[in-house]
């Protein structure tokens, strides 16, 4: 069957199990135009009786679970892109869990022997049954002993079988869907559908590299070495490949067992300050984040560190990001809403045929109803998202490494809000964001920038011969084709021409299968 074809028939199934299970009639927009109002009336023939009066989170949790891993992993992307599903969609999908049967324990040793080139028993002393089970892969407990003897627990996450090819049939059609959605919808295309598959495909081939994500710990490690109270677990190399990650057994309390952590003496007004202000400094200085960093991937040791597991999604941002934060952060702190403004036009996020006295006006509007409100009613995550809010009214692009950061933001406050329900986030980040503004935009950053220009500069110089060179190579090139044009041998040119027409004849049938259904999901979708 052809990929384009396939790909039509999975989005149809797709269509079916979100009517089935009531998705479609639970997300329907108050006035849906007209095509709208007879998909809606068709999907509520088939829902399912005993969908009504069940959440619309439990809905798509319900739907995205039966339709497999691929959209489960779909759902948990979308619920940090509030921009394009929607805040109350995204809040809904939060709750989504990525909990699947774990595969045999038969299978996984065969599978970890295999991938480490050596047999099971001259790897670990033993290799126990799976604890935990999700969609990309499922994690045991085993014991190891070292060179000298030494006996130690460790955590192996093994990579499920065969699920790269379901992964990829599946973001074909994601594919195939973003392309529609665009080319039906033109209001989507400030959102980047095509641009958020991208991210989701990156993602998922991150994390289906076990080794990426075992650099992912080593690099956090050395930015967090001589950090006060917090860690993530050591990578065990020798037993690491691409379908198979080992590293140290975490014996800890997860944050979200409150009584276990209270008879253990931990303080959780502590805790919440660590994770807060620890999240803040991987963001700020380090620019590389855990952006997954929920109760049940945060443990506290025996001496009260933190220590984080499951780097299988990460952030980054680029120093214009960085020092995007902390001025906005700054900027709101101090009132200077005119200052705040100015850097997002500086950064590119607003068009310079805006106002930026007028945008300012609009930060005003987010800003000073903070200062009304007692700490413990500040959130930092929510200001950002309201500051998303008016990407549209100001044709703002999609920053898709912000919304990640604002989204991991959310979880991160709610983690630190259930530990201290009074937790005061300004006075919490304040030391962190002072630290950066006076490290990076203090007298100091302004010689280092000197210093670094300087560099360039000489660089440059030193290259400028080669880069005539080349500059003269390619204008010759230039003149020859201008001169003689580009010519294609007739092999080529019958080649070219048999697979435009290909392609072309199944996009028209792919366009023909699917594209009201689609239309209608992406509306429903987009206006929820």
């Amino acid at each position: 069957m052809s990929g384009a074809i396939g790909s039509v028939f999975r989005l149809a199934w797709a269509g079916w199990v979100l009517a089935r299970e009531g998705v479609l009639t639970a997300m329907a927009p108050p006035d849906p135009p007209a095509i709208g109002r007879v998909v809606l009336w068709a999907a509520g023939l088939i829902e399912r009786r005993e969908a009504d009066g069940v959440s619309r989170g439990l809905r798509a949790s319900r739907a995205l679970n039966r339709l497999g891993p691929s959209y489960v992993k779909l759902g948990q992307f979308l619920a940090t892109r509030p921009d394009v599903v929607g805040r109350a969609m995204a809040d809904d999908l939060e709750a989504l869990q990525d909990r699947v049967e774990p595969f045999s324990s038969d299978l996984a040793r065969t599978i970890v022997a295999k991938a480490l080139g050596k047999p099971l028993d001259a790897l670990f002393v033993s290799f126990g049954d799976a604890v935990a089970a999700a969609s990309i892969a499922q994690v045991h407990k085993a014991r190891v002993r070292s060179r000298d003897g030494v006996e130690t627990d460790v955590a192996v996450k093994v990579l499920r079988p065969d699920v790269e090819i379901r992964f990829r049939r599946d973001l074909d059609a994601f594919y195939l869907a973003a392309r529609l959605i665009e080319r039906l919808l033109p209001f989507t295309r400030r959102l980047r559908p095509v641009a958020v598959v991208d991210t989701l495909a990156r993602s998922v081939r991150l994390e289906m590299d076990l080794r990426l994500e075992a650099a992912a710990l080593s690099e956090m490690a050395e930015n967090t070495r001589d950090d006060p109270d917090f860690r993530v677990p050591t990578v065990d190399w020798e037993r690491t490949q691409r379908g198979v990650l080992t590293l140290e057994w975490i014996d800890g309390i997860k944050l979200n067992e409150g009584e276990k952590l209270a008879a253990a003496g931990h303080d959780p007004v502590r805790l919440a300050r660590v994770v807060m202000q620890s999240f803040l400094r991987h963001a700020m200085r380090d620019g590389f984040f855990h952006a997954d960093m929920h109760q049940g991937n945060l443990f506290v040791d025996a001496k009260g560190d933190l220590v984080a597991v499951d780097f299988g999604i990460t952030g980054r941002l680029a120093p214009s990001e960085r020092r995007f934060l902390a001025e906005i952060l700054y900027g709101f702190i101090t009132r200077d809403y005119v200052r705040t403004a100015q850097v997002h036009f500086d950064a590119g996020y607003v068009p310079p045929s805006h106002d930026v006295e007028v945008f300012a006006q609009a930060l005003r509007a987010v800003g000073e109803p903070l200062h009304d409100r007692p700490p413990s009613e500040i959130s930092m995550a929510g200001l950002l998202g309201q500051l998303f809010e008016y990407t549209e009214v100001f044709d703002m692009a999609t920053q898709p490494r912000l919304i990640l950061l604002q989204k991991t933001m959310v979880v991160v406050e709610g983690v630190g809000r259930v530990l201290d329900p009074d937790l005061d986030l300004w006075s919490v980040s304040e030391p962190v964001v002072r630290e950066w503004v006076e490290k990076n935009l203090g007298p100091g950053a302004r010689l280092a920038d000197v210093g670094a220009s300087a560099g360039a500069a000489g660089r440059l110089a030193l290259a400028l011969p080669r880069l005539v060179e080349r500059l003269d190579a390619v204008s010759g090139a230039a003149a020859r084709w201008a001169e003689g044009g580009m010519r294609l041998d007739a092999e080529t040119v019958a080649a070219l021409a048999a697979e435009t027409h290909r392609r072309g004849r199944l996009e028209r049938v792919a366009l023909a299968v699917g594209a009201a259904s689609l239309a209608v999901i992406a509306y429903v979708m987009m206006t929820s």
